[in-house]
């Protein structure tokens, strides 16, 4: 069994920020959430999650955010084996 992570850099649309990362925590239990400041004053959200990737993969976590709403753009910025 292999343990995998992966963090999402989540862009949620304009005003919606704290109503996607609360959305996120609690209908998808991911094992780190934090707010980002990128630039220009624009506000991201990187979510980390730890699976078995036997039994899911990040495709389907990546799915999940996008479906999220006010969920705008969602990126891998860095999946790994643990």
């Amino acid at each position: 069994m292999t343990s995998t992570y992966v963090i999402f850099r989540v862009y949620p649309k304009d005003g919606m920020l704290d109503e996607v990362m609360n959305s996120i925590s609690k209908t998808l239990n991911p094992a780190g959430i934090q707010m980002e400041d990128i630039a220009f004053g624009i506000k991201t959200i990187k979510v980390l999650f730890k699976f078995d990737d036997e039994k899911t993969g990040s495709s389907s976590i990546e799915k999940a955010l996008k479906d999220v709403k006010g969920v705008d753009e969602v990126e891998v910025l860095e999946e790994s084996l643990m």
